[in-house]
C-alpha cells in the first residue's frame, strides 16, 4: 500500500472484551500477516506456523464455548474478526472459517464423550479441520454424493472422493459427509476423520486462479477405518447437519468477501489520494470520487447485511435466508469493488506489484464457495415463494 492509510474501520462491538480482542487481532493482522502476504500467495505457501499461532492466541475457536476450549463469542464478533484476517490475507480468514465449519459438526451434534475428547485439540490446541461435502460428480447437487461408508464390525469403512477440500492434504481432522443408506439427502451421515488414517489420501492440489497459498485438493478414502464413536449424530442425519453447518459457513464467506472488499478500497482511495495528473491529486476528479462512493457504500452495506444476519442467529432465530442473502451480496459486492480498484490503479492495477490484482482474483471465488450464487437466490427465493413445483 502507499504511505497514504486509512483509519481502520469504525466497529460496534458488544462487550470491552470484544473490543480488546479486536485489537489484538488488528495488531496480529499487521504484524504477522499483511507483509507476507503477497510474497507468499505469489509463491503457493501455505503459513501453517500462523494457523498454530491463531490457535494458540485463542482465534481458531472464537464461536464456540469456553467449556471445551473455544472463545465463547457470539458470532457478530468472530465474523468481524474474520473480516480483519481476510482483509489482510484471504488465505488465513478462509481458513479460519473453513476450520470454524469443520468443528461445527462435533461440536452441534457430538455427544458429551466425543466433544470432550475432541473438541479442546481442534478449538485450541494447534490442530487444522477441513470439510469434505463436494464431489467431483456432486457439487451443487450435494445431496447426490457417492461416498459410501459401510458398517462392519462396531465400525466404519469409507470408499469414495471428495473434491474442492480446502486444507486438503494437510488438514489433522476431516467432517467427512458419506452414505450410509439409500439415494437422496436421508441417506447421508457425518463422521469425524483423522487426517492420517490409513488409506487416507489427497491428490495434487488445485491450481487456481487466486488463493495459491491455501491448497485445495482431491481427497481419496480407500477402505478408511473408523470407529462408531466417530460417527456424528444419527444414521441419516448427516445432510441436515451439512446445511445447518453452511448456514454458519455462509456468514464466514461474506464476512471474508467484505474483508477483502475493504482491502481494496483502502489500496484504492491510497492510491487515489498519492497519484497527481494534469496537476492535481486524481482524487479530485468527480468520476473516480464517485467509484469510491460507490464502492465504499456496498462495503458497508454488505457488513450491515452480515451482521443483522449474525445477530439473529446469536439470538437463536431462524437465519437460513439472511445467510444466502449475506454471502450472495457480499461476494458480489467483493467483484465489484475488487474490479473497480484495479480500474482506478489504471495500469499499476494490473501488476503484481501492488495488491488490487491479487484481490481482485480471490473476490471471484468466494461467489463460488459454499454454495455459488446461483444456488443462494434459488435459496433465497424458495424462503419468499415456496419450494418450486414439479
Amino acid at each position: 500500500m502507499t504511505e497514504y492509510g486509512p483509519a481502520p474501520v469504525d466497529r460496534r462491538l458488544p462487550t470491552d472484551e470484544a473490543r480488546q480482542l479486536m485489537t489484538l487481532v488488528r495488531d496480529l493482522a499487521a504484524r504477522e500477516i499483511a507483509p507476507t502476504a503477497a510474497a507468499e500467495e505469489e509463491a503457493g505457501r501455505f503459513p501453517r506456523e500462523l494457523f498454530t499461532l491463531l490457535s494458540e492466541s485463542g482465534l481458531l475457536g472464537l464461536a464456540y464455548a469456553e467449556e471445551f476450549g473455544g472463545g465463547g463469542q457470539p458470532y457478530e464478533v468472530y465474523l468481524q474478526v474474520l473480516e480483519e484476517l481476510a482483509a489482510a490475507r484471504l488465505t488465513v480468514g478462509l481458513g479460519v472459517s473453513v476450520h470454524t465449519l469443520a468443528c461445527h459438526a462435533l461440536a452441534a451434534y457430538g455427544t458429551k464423550e466425543q466433544r470432550a475428547e475432541h473438541l479442546p485439540a481442534m478449538l485450541g490446541g494447534g490442530l487444522l479441520g477441513a470439510y469434505c461435502l463436494s464431489e467431483p460428480a456432486a457439487g451443487s447437487d450435494a445431496a447426490s454424493l457417492t461416498t459410501r461408508a459401510t458398517r462392519e464390525g462396531d465400525g466404519w469403512v469409507l470408499n469414495g472422493t471428495k473434491a474442492w477440500t480446502t486444507h486438503g492434504g494437510i488438514a489433522d481432522f476431516y467432517t467427512v459427509l458419506a452414505r450410509t443408506g439409500g439415494a437422496g439427502a436421508h441417506g447421508i451421515t457425518a463422521f469425524l476423520v483423522p487426517g492420517d488414517a490409513e488409506g487416507l489420501s489427497a491428490a495434487a492440489p488445485e491450481r487456481k486462479m487466486g488463493m495459491k497459498g491455501s491448497p485445495t485438493a482431491q481427497l481419496h478414502f480407500d477402505g478408511v477405518r473408523i470407529t462408531d464413536a466417530r460417527r456424528l449424530g444419527e444414521e441419516g442425519q448427516g445432510f441436515a447437519i451439512a446445511l445447518d453447518a453452511l448456514d454458519s459457513g455462509r456468514l464466514g464467506i461474506a464476512a471474508c468477501a467484505v474483508g477483502v472488499a475493504q482491502a481494496a478500497l483502502d489500496e484504492a482511495l491510497a492510491y487515489v489520494m498519492t497519484r497527481r495528473q494534469f496537476g492535481r491529486p486524481i482524487a479530485d476528479y468527480q468520476g473516480l470520487r464517485f467509484m469510491l462512493a460507490d464502492m465504499a457504500t456496498q462495503v458497508t452495506a454488505g457488513r450491515s447485511l452480515y451482521l443483522a444476519a449474525a445477530r439473529l442467529r446469536d439470538e437463536g432465530r431462524p437465519f437460513t435466508k439472511e445467510a444466502a442473502m449475506a454471502k450472495l451480496f457480499c461476494s458480489d459486492a467483493a467483484m465489484r469493488v475488487t474490479t473497480d480498484a484495479v480500474q482506478l490503479l489504471g495500469g499499476y492495477g494490473y501488476t503484481a506489484d501492488f495488491p488490487a490484482e491479487r484481490y481482485m482474483r480471490e473476490a471471484k471465488v468466494l461467489q463460488i464457495v459454499e454454495g455459488t450464487n446461483q444456488i443462494q437466490r434459488m435459496v433465497i427465493a424458495r424462503h419468499l415463494a415456496g419450494p418450486e413445483s414439479r
